[in-house]
């Protein structure tokens, strides 16, 4: 890279990092490293946070993450995790509205086994 590049990509660093060519170009290319490999793991961590929010808006109706993405795929419901997310967050009616889909799909159990929902129906 070109020195002016370089003192460009430093600006804002601390120390002779921003003035000195030698050890800004160091500071920069490690820079530039850590962006690529940061950019990588941002995407891990927002999937994380999706899936974060989906279980603990699925508990609150009883179904775990699992069974619920399970049912989902059952049912052809093609929502991905961003979504469903932001389902769970900022529209608890539509998320709902899935949740529900998904347990009258799996016998209108709250997430628990066939056997458990026959027993249930037998002693009423």
């Amino acid at each position: 890279m070109h020195r002016d590049k370089i003192f460009k990509l430093a600006k804002g660093f601390r120390g002779r990092a921003k003035n000195c060519i030698r050890v800004a170009r160091e500071r920069v290319e490690k820079s530039l490293q850590y962006a690529f490999r940061d950019r990588k793991a941002k995407k891990r961590e927002m999937r994380s946070l999706w899936i974060t929010r989906i279980t603990a808006g699925s508990r609150q109706y009883g179904v775990k993450y699992s069974q619920l993405m399970h049912g989902l795929k059952q049912e052809n419901i093609q929502v991905n995790r961003k979504m469903l997310s932001e389902l769970a967050m900022n529209e608890p009616y539509s998320f709902k509205a899935l949740v529900d889909q998904v347990r009258f799909m799996q016998g209108g159990s709250s997430g628990g086994s066939g056997a458990q929902a026959a027993a249930a129906a037998v002693a009423k």
